[in-house]
């Protein structure tokens, strides 16, 4: 429950996972798995990954947190989630076992996750960290593939508070032999990987230097086109998923795709690497990422709650043309949030508002923490009202933005039932 309820609930252990996994006879050992941490566009990495393999011929397993409405939504094979018959089936089946354990939600879901894609004899299962990666439940899989996106300020009450730190926690993911790709250079944190590495006897590649002749055009509102250089071949695609971040994210996905293509014996075509990551939706129903909801006005959902995310975000929204921005936003209230509020822009309507979990942040106190910093609004007692207010305001030409906390964006997504 560490996502409703704050750090309360992590549990600095690997021991309850052992021990469940152990009871389901070790199901993470029967695939071949990427493992994924970063403190930004894990979740995007992930699902773009999924789509390539699936793209290629890969029956591919997917496993996200935390998820906007359905928690099945963290549970994927081929794009679909986990089946409700079978989620019943396994409580059912495992109910002593779960029971004289007593292990965590996020534990639990976990363990189901390796045991569906098990019983789903999937050939590659992308695995997303919750938290961190040297503790996180997930770090009892031996993944041939390790992934770090990139490190910035978030959850400094438990992973650390440098960036040194924080890295450190997530080069706990790093396994002797595995290829390590670095979706960022960072002059601050590339010395924790590289002592990682060579402890582990792993190989460390970064994605800037794999992927040759990356560029990338912006329109004026979102992403554009996409060049690199794949062997011999100049190729250019239009990605479906619009934020300015994802470019990066792209370039870590390529880079992926080629190390697992020259180490690890996945068999790819350009051309379908291309058709995944140009309909990444249609294969993995990736939501909350820019997602434009509708237009006149247009209405966007966009999951930024810290200083990287938001920092993006601002940058996609000075580029926005639109007569009035309205954003309507709610966080959660065990963060500092001054990184992020000192980004928004003075400018917009302001909507505060709090979602439906024990962790959110009161509107009223989101608004006393706003003022400070030029940002004018009013508090709603919730996202439906916040939101149904935004919308009686904006005229056709205006922006409305949903962002901060992604259970404030997914309670809006349920409302367009537009959640994976």
């Amino acid at each position: 429950m560490y996502h409703r309820q704050g750090a309360s609930a992590f549990k600095k252990d690997l021991g309850n996972i052992r021990k469940l996994c152990e009871g389901l006879g070790n199901p993470q050992n029967n695939f071949k798995a990427i493992h994924i941490a970063g403190t930004n566009g894990k979740g995007s990495v992930s699902h773009m990954l999924s789509a390539v393999l699936q793209a290629n011929g890969y029956r591919t397993g997917l496993y996200v947190s935390p998820h906007y409405v359905d928690f099945r939504e963290r549970i994927k094979m081929d794009g679909k989630c986990v089946p409700k018959p079978w989620v019943l089936q396994f409580v059912e089946q495992n109910r002593n076992l779960i029971e004289a354990i007593r292990p965590s939600y996020f534990e639990m879901l976990v363990a189901m996750a390796f045991c569906y894609f098990s019983d789903s004899r999937v050939e590659w299962a992308v695995v997303e960290t919750g938290l961190g990666g040297r503790l996180d439940s997930t770090n009892i899989l031996l993944a041939p593939l390790c992934i770090i996106t990139n490190i910035s300020w978030d959850h400094a009450d438990i992973l650390g508070n440098t960036l040194e730190a924080i890295a450190a926690e997530k080069a706990g993911i790093i396994k002797p032999g595995s290829k390590v790709l670095l979706g960022r250079h960072q002059s601050e944190t590339i010395p924790v990987f590289e002592q990682k590495v060579c402890a582990e006897g792993a190989a460390l590649f970064e994605a800037e230097k794999l992927v040759e002749g990356f560029t990338f055009e912006t329109t004026q509102t979102s992403l554009g086109g996409i060049h690199f250089r794949m062997g011999d071949r100049q190729v250019k695609l239009i990605p479906e998923l619009k934020g300015l971040y994802q470019a990066e994210n792209i370039r870590t996905v390529l880079a992926a795709s080629l190390l697992l293509g020259e180490h690890l014996r996945v068999k790819f075509s350009v051309d379908r690497i291309i058709h995944a990551l140009e309909n990444v939706r249609q294969y993995t129903r990736i939501a909350g990422r820019w997602q434009v909801l509708q237009t006149q006005p247009v209405v966007v959902c966009e999951s930024a709650h810290n200083e990287d995310g938001i920092r993006y975000l601002v940058r996609q929204l000075g580029a926005y043309p639109r007569l009035q921005l309205h954003i309507v936003c709610g966080f959660v209230r065990d963060k500092d949030l001054t990184p992020v509020l000192s980004q928004l822009p003075v400018q917009a309507k302001y909507y505060f508002v709090q979602a439906k979990i024990p962790r959110a942040l009161n509107a009223g106190d989101l608004k006393v923490l706003a003022a400070p910093y030029g940002l004018k609004g009013t508090p709603y007692r919730s996202v439906r009202r916040g939101f149904a207010q935004a919308l009686r305001n904006a005229q056709t030409d205006d922006l409305v933005v949903v962002t901060g906390s992604i259970f404030v964006v997914g309670e809006v997504l349920e409302r367009y039932d537009l959640h994976a």
